[in-house]
């Protein structure tokens, strides 16, 4: 998925459009692994140790997960993004996380978009997802409800839990062309 952005940091009037192109791509590259250590660090200064669900890059690269990142034409990682296939008709998001000098330009829809429609390709009926409740989450928790992602009860291998929030979307079937 490509996705052009003009660069909001320039104050220059002409500055080209920044090309973003989302692809899967390895949780162990070292800036992507950066990125991740920033999203756990977050994670658990947000949340007690117990409510941190987020992975770390090694487990990332388990064959029930496909993992995506969003990089700018010269490469700079923007953001990251995973789906987990809970079953064959469903699956959770993990790992939504955007850089934060490219948070506000569309990086994480365009992360979702893609997982989204990898998750219909698949014929996932339902995607799911976990995120934290405090303050910090409401950029998430606008993103998806956006999305069409309405919150639901804990799911999977989750529990009841004060610091974790918990969405489920349903996905019209794929249609076949």
């Amino acid at each position: 998925m490509d996705l052009a952005q003009h660069d909001d940091r320039t104050a220059e009037p002409t500055a080209q459009p920044t090309s973003v192109t989302v692809s899967m791509d390895d949780p162990l590259r070292p800036d992507v692994v950066a990125l991740l250590q920033d999203h756990l660090n977050d994670m658990h200064a947000t949340s007690p140790a117990k409510s941190v669900h987020a992975l770390d890059p090694s487990a990332l690269t388990a064959p029930a997960l496909t993992f995506w990142t969003a990089r700018t034409s010269d490469g700079t990682l923007l953001g990251t993004v995973a789906l987990k296939e809970l079953h064959p008709t469903g699956g959770e998001l993990k790992s939504m996380r955007t850089a934060p000098a490219a948070r506000g330009r569309g990086i994480g829809t365009a992360l979702l978009d893609t997982a989204l429609a990898e998750a219909t390709a698949r014929g996932y009926r339902t995607v799911h997802l976990e995120t934290g409740t405090h303050d910090f989450f409401a950029p998430a928790h606008r993103l998806y409800t956006r999305a069409g992602f309405v919150p639901c009860g804990p799911f999977g291998d989750y529990r009841p839990d004060p610091h974790s929030a918990y969405f489920r979307l349903d996905l019209a079937p794929a249609t076949a062309g």
